[in-house]
């Protein structure tokens, strides 16, 4: 399931996203860092993706040739090892 990253609208479009696409319902730029399935804020660049040129600004149409659609079916990969982390780092110090 695609959204928006703007509005948070559940978007039926098929991949590629085209550079100049907008969200139906908000107006918003579709082929955008928080709409890519590389995104991670925290990451090198705020991106997964090693090969990526840097984009200053993350939620505006850029031409990254890696940009692929995130699918909100799917856990971020920062998510689950934040929380694998966390979990250790407790264990750890438990008393």
């Amino acid at each position: 399931m695609k959204k928006c990253h703007r509005c948070h609208r559940v978007l039926t479009i098929e991949s590629p996203v085209g550079r100049r696409e907008v969200c139906p319902f908000c107006g918003e730029d579709l082929h955008v860092c928080q709409n890519c399935r590389f995104y991670e804020p925290g990451a090198y660049n705020d991106c997964r993706e090693p090969s990526a040129e840097r984009v200053v600004d993350k939620n505006r149409s850029n031409f990254c040739d890696y940009f692929s659609f995130r699918d909100e079916n799917t856990v971020p990969a920062g998510d689950t090892v934040s929380a694998d982390a966390k979990q250790r780092a407790e264990a750890l110090f438990k008393k």
